[in-house]
C-alpha cells in the first residue's frame, strides 16, 4: 500500500502548497490608488489617468505582478474639488493602499495631502504644481510634474521672446493660477514687459464677456492667462466673438485637446501655452510602447500630459515597491536617495529631498488652424 499510496501523497502535497503559495499572492496584492477628477470639469484628465494606470497596472500584471504580487489599482473620483477630496482620500486610505497617484488640481492635493499623511500613505501629485505643495514638508508628498516657480520663469521668457511688451494677466483665484500669476508677475517687473492689467475670473462661469471688455480697455498686446482648460477656450472663443484679435498665451493647465473642442479651431488657432511635452512628442521608448497600447485600447491618444505623468508616478511606484517592498515609508526614503535618472515615459525622473521633480521639462506649443498642438 506504500508503494501505491506515496506518490499519491506527494503530488496532493504539492498541489496544496502550490494552492497556499497562490492564496497568498491573491491576498497580499500591491495596493495602488488613484485619486482623479473622474468627473466635473476636468473629467477628461482624471479619466486619462485611470486608463494610462489600469494599462501600466496590466502590462506588470501579465508578468507576473511586482515581486511576485498582483498590483490592484483602487480609484476614487475627487471630482475636481477641494471639498470633495477628504472623501476620495478616506476612501483609498480604508481601501488599505500604500501609496497614492493623483491628483491633478492643486487645491485639489492641497486638501488631501495630510489625510494621506496621517495615515502613512506615500503620495505622487501628476498634475498639481503650486509651490507650496512640497513647501508644506510633507516626507510622503512627491509629484512628477515641475513647480510652478519653474513654470512662471518659463511662460515669462516666452511672453518676452515673442516679443510681446504690455500683458494683462488673468487668473482664477486657484491655488494653481494664483500661485503662477504672482510668479510670472514678478518676473515680467525685471524683463521689460508691462503688466496692464491683473485680475481674477471666475472658474465655472460661463460669460467672461465683462472681464474681457475691462481686459481689452487695458489695451495689453497679449493677454496671459494661468487657469485651467474649460475657462482659457471660453475666453478665446468670447474674444472671437468681439472681434478681439490680442494673441492668448497660458500655461501647463490648459494643454488639453478639450480647449480645441470648447472653443473651437478658429477661437483657439494661435493659442500659446508652456507645457511638459505631450505624449506624441515624448522620445522615449517607453512613450512609443504606451501610445501603441492606449491606441489599441481606446482608439485614440490621451487628452493631455497629465495623464502621462501619472503613468510616470505609477511607474517609479512600482520600482520603489520593488526595491523595498511596499512600506511607504521606505518607498519615500528610496525615491529621493537612490531613484537616479529612472527613463521615465517624459523623461529622465528623480526626487530632490522635499520630493519635488529635478529637471526643466517645459516646452512651448501653439495651436494651429486645425486645432493641433505643435511643438515650437
Amino acid at each position: 500500500m506504500k508503494k501505491y499510496f506515496m506518490p499519491i501523497l506527494v503530488a496532493a502535497a504539492a498541489a496544496l502548497l502550490a494552492f497556499s503559495a497562490g492564496s497568498a499572492q491573491a491576498a497580499d496584492p500591491v495596493k495602488i490608488g488613484v485619486m482623479a477628477p473622474v468627473t466635473g470639469a476636468w473629467a477628461s484628465e482624471g479619466q486619462d489617468m485611470v486608463r494610462v494606470i489600469e494599462i501600466l497596472a496590466q502590462e506588470i500584471n501579465d508578468a507576473g505582478g511586482v515581486n511576485g504580487a498582483p498590483v490592484v489599482v483602487e480609484v476614487a473620483d475627487d471630482g475636481g474639488k477641494p471639498n470633495t477630496a477628504g472623501l476620495a482620500a478616506q476612501k483609498l486610505v480604508s481601501a488599505g493602499v500604500v501609496a497614492v497617484v493623483g491628483t491633478y488640481g492643486s487645491s485639489v492635493t492641497e486638501a488631501s495631502q495630510s489625510i494621506y499623511d496621517e495615515a502613512g500613505v506615500l503620495q505622487i501629485a501628476t498634475g498639481s504644481t503650486s509651490i507650496r505643495l512640497t513647501e508644506a514638508g510633507y516626507q510622503l508628498f512627491f509629484r512628477t510634474c515641475p513647480r510652478d516657480d519653474e513654470q512662471g520663469r518659463v511662460l515669462a521668457a516666452q511672453v518676452q521672446a515673442l516679443g510681446f511688451k504690455r500683458a494683462a494677466i488673468v487668473h482664477d483665484n486657484t491655488s494653481y493660477a494664483k500661485g503662477l500669476a504672482d510668479e510670472a508677475r514678478a518676473i515680467f517687473k525685471t524683463n521689460g514687459v508691462e503688466e496692464v492689467f491683473f485680475d481674477a475670473i471666475t472658474p465655472g462661469d460661463r460669460d467672461f464677456t465683462a472681464s474681457l471688455t475691462k481686459i481689452k480697455a487695458a489695451e495689453p498686446d497679449v493677454v496671459v492667462f494661468t487657469g485651467y482648460y474649460p475657462e482659457a477656450a471660453l475666453l478665446l472663443r468670447q474674444k472671437r466673438d468681439m472681434n478681439w484679435g490680442a494673441p492668448m498665451i497660458g500655461g501647463d493647465a490648459t494643454n488639453n485637446t478639450a480647449l480645441v473642442e470648447i472653443a473651437g479651431a478658429e477661437a483657439a488657432a494661435g493659442y500659446y501655452f508652456v507645457s511638459p511635452p505631450a505624449l506624441a512628442d515624448m522620445p522615449s521608448e517607453a512613450a512609443a510602447k504606451l501610445r501603441a497600447a492606449y491606441q489599441a485600447k481606446h482608439g485614440g491618444q490621451p487628452s493631455s500630459v497629465w495623464s502621462v505623468l501619472a503613468g510616470d508616478a505609477f511607474n517609479v511606484l512600482i520600482k520603489a515597491v520593488e526595491a523595498v517592498g511596499p512600506d511607504a515609508s521606505k518607498m519615500g526614503e528610496w525615491l529621493k536617495t537612490e531613484l537616479k535618472d529612472y527613463a521615465g515615459l517624459s523623461g529622465p525622473i528623480a526626487f530632490d529631498a522635499q520630493g519635488d521633480r529635478r529637471g526643466e521639462v517645459y516646452r512651448l506649443y501653439r495651436v494651429d488652424a486645425q486645432g493641433a498642438f505643435v511643438l515650437q
